[in-house]
């Protein structure tokens, strides 16, 4: 270090200034040591300025041990010593240590500042919180903005949304930042109507508040209001989005099936230079995957240098959801050869993709690789995979044996699978039985007894079936309506079955007509099998003609040119005449047609499926 090396070589006595300057120069572990033993050999090591500055040197290169010994061996360390290793240590990997310091301070009798308290509350727990924030109230700094906005933060990250708001209704000014720490409290705990109402009360805003409210609305399910949000955002024009707010975007666009938007944000973040980092990477690939285009999500996955498991997770997944269970299976191979410890995300990809391809003993052999090799306790949703992989193969003791043998507790999602299979495959006795399982104990919701009415309608027990939709009425419990949506010229447009009140319905309905005469001449025969109701065959294949679906892509066929992918998100399980329609519909147009449904992507082209007709 040079200027150690020509103060030692200068007169004996070291001025102040010269002293000072020498503990604020030090770059690396090596040069604070050497700088702090000459500075006490010279006599300046119990100086409180030149101690401090020491302090701060040895903190800012993580030495925290030797900073806090610096101010153990200070003859009265002030507050601006305790507060500024305080502050070091909140943000360290050792935040208790911020506490214990602050004990060892009252017990010095040391008076702790608004900076104090401010730096303490970014590492506590709510009890704590509210003993620091009786401290405030006693030494009368609950009026300090930096403080009360602390305190508002700390019972924000420890859920607590009552204190958080007596906190802000208690601060005599509220700025920017308190009002975002508010609204970030309730987007935290999906209080989205409290945090939309402070959002607007907010005259200026700055693109962090836009991010929190952004991503609120798409992390508690409510994607239709985060988009729209996000284009009032670019109306305003005095803020300019972020890569954090795209996150957002991204997020609600995926639960959407907006691709146009997403790959408009893609576009957006090439021609406004936004740093294209990881996350919004990966963002990108759950989109495009999630949007249909897993041809956009391979080519963002393959031009990132260094990814993580996340962005391998992402894509793992992507490729399950869209059938392509051997591609899924040969990442998991090339992740694991680049030495990447694959995690429980990585487990329900390689396991969902086993599922969606029937890929029993493949199935077996990962679950039991990922507790033998990898240590990772299977979760719920792992289970869930099982289930459904065995279940929907037809073994169904062995997938109901493996619900009995779980080490936590099943939920209504799993016992649903299995009695979906029971439907599927008529293990009448075994339906009956977890049906009754379900309702005994308070499990049941309303898929249980469509289920159960759609098992006893499959074995034609009419009786049956007209008795389980009494006990829904009775009980108010009501099918969730089928909806099939698609997005033409960035609008988007929801049918359900029998629709009528499109403006474009009678051109849909005319097409259907066309259809269904082409469809004959292909060999089509409606599968009145999968109408549950007693009803005739020709009301039967009525029915059948008006699904959501079927609206949809005619709408799709007469409302986007020749050539174009009709793209469709569909809010359950496709049923198998749908399929069969939609297949033979691929053949006739030309038309290649993706259908998001509940449990994955079916990608028809040319009459045939990506499912391979297993789903």
């Amino acid at each position: 270090m040079a200027a150690l090396a020509t103060f030692a070589g200068g007169a004996p006595s070291l001025s102040f200034e010269r002293a000072s300057l020498l503990a604020s120069q030090c770059r690396t572990p090596d040069e604070v040591l050497r700088a702090h033993a000459f500075l006490l050999r010279r006599g300046w090591g119990d100086h409180p300025i030149i101690s401090f500055k020491l302090q701060r040197a040895y903190a800012s290169l993580g030495l925290l041990h030797s900073a806090h010994s610096v101010v153990n061996c200070s003859q009265n360390p002030n507050v601006f010593a305790f507060s500024s290793l305080i502050d070091s240590y909140a943000l360290s990997p050792q935040p208790h240590q911020s506490l214990l310091l602050f004990l060892q301070m009252l017990s010095l009798q040391v008076s702790p500042n608004a900076f104090t308290f401010s730096s303490l509350l970014k590492s506590t727990s709510i009890p704590h919180s509210i003993a620091l924030h009786s401290h405030v109230l006693k030494l009368g700094l609950v009026s300090d903005l930096y403080v009360s906005t602390s305190l508002l933060d700390a019972y924000t990250r420890a859920g607590d949304v009552v204190s958080a708001r007596k906190v802000f209704d208690m601060m005599p000014v509220k700025n920017l930042v308190s009002l975002t720490a508010m609204i970030t409290c309730y987007t935290k705990l999906g209080d989205i109507n409290e945090a939309r109402m402070l959002f607007d009360e907010s005259h200026e805003k700055d693109v962090v508040i836009w991010n929190v409210m952004i991503d609120g609305y798409a992390q508690h399910g409510q994607p239709e209001q985060s988009l729209a949000l996000f284009r009032e955002m670019l109306l305003r024009k005095k803020v300019r989005p972020n890569g954090v707010t795209l996150l957002g975007v991204l997020s609600a666009c995926a639960q959407m099936g907006d691709l146009e938007l997403g790959k408009w944000v893609h576009s957006y973040i090439k021609n406004n230079e936004i740093k294209l980092n990881l996350q919004l990477e990966t963002a990108l690939i759950d989109m495009y995957c999630k949007c249909g285009n897993l041809e956009d999500a391979c080519s963002v996955f393959d031009r990132i240098t260094i990814k993580d498991v996340v962005a391998w997770n992402s894509m793992i997944i992507g490729y399950a959801m869209h059938g392509r269970s051997q591609e899924a299976l040969q990442l998991f191979s090339q992740m694991c050869e680049l030495q990447l410890q694959p995690t429980d995300i990585t487990f329900i990809g390689i396991l969902s993709a086993c599922s969606h391809a029937g890929m029993v003993s493949e199935g077996r052999r990962f679950f039991k690789l990922m507790k033998k090799e990898y240590a990772i306790q299977p979760k719920i949703e792992h289970y869930g995979c099982m289930v459904d992989l065995l279940g929907r193969a037809g073994y169904i003791e062995e997938a109901y044996e493996l619900v009995n043998s779980m080490q936590m507790e099943s939920d209504p999602v799993i016992w649903g699978s299995l009695l979906g299979s029971c439907t599927l495959h008529r293990k009448l006795d075994l339906g009956e039985k977890i049906a009754d399982f379900l309702v005994k104990n308070d499990l049941a919701n309303s898929g249980t007894y469509i289920l159960l009415s759609n098992l006893y309608a499959a074995a034609g027990k009419w009786e049956e079936v007209a008795r389980v939709r009494t006990l829904m009425k009775d009980k108010g419990i009501q099918k969730e309506p089928g909806c099939s949506l698609i997005q033409v010229d960035n609008k988007t447009h929801e049918f359900v079955a029998g629709d009528t009140k499109h403006q474009k319905i009678k051109g849909i309905y005319n097409m259907l007509e066309e259809l269904g005469v082409l469809l004959k001449r292909e060999g089509y025969v409606p599968e009145t099998e999968t109408v549950l109701h007693d009803i005739d065959e020709s009301e039967k294949e009525r029915v059948l003609q008006v699904h959501s679906e079927k609206l949809a892509i005619a709408y799709g066929l007469i409302s986007t040119k020749p050539g174009t992918t009709i793209r469709i998100v569909k809010n359950l399980r496709v049923c198998l005449d749908c399929h069969t329609v939609t297949k033979l519909i691929s053949k006739i147009t030309g038309r290649r047609i993706v259908v998001r449904d509940r449990n994955r992507f079916h990608h028809f082209e040319n009459g045939s499926c990506s499912c391979g007709d297993y789903w």
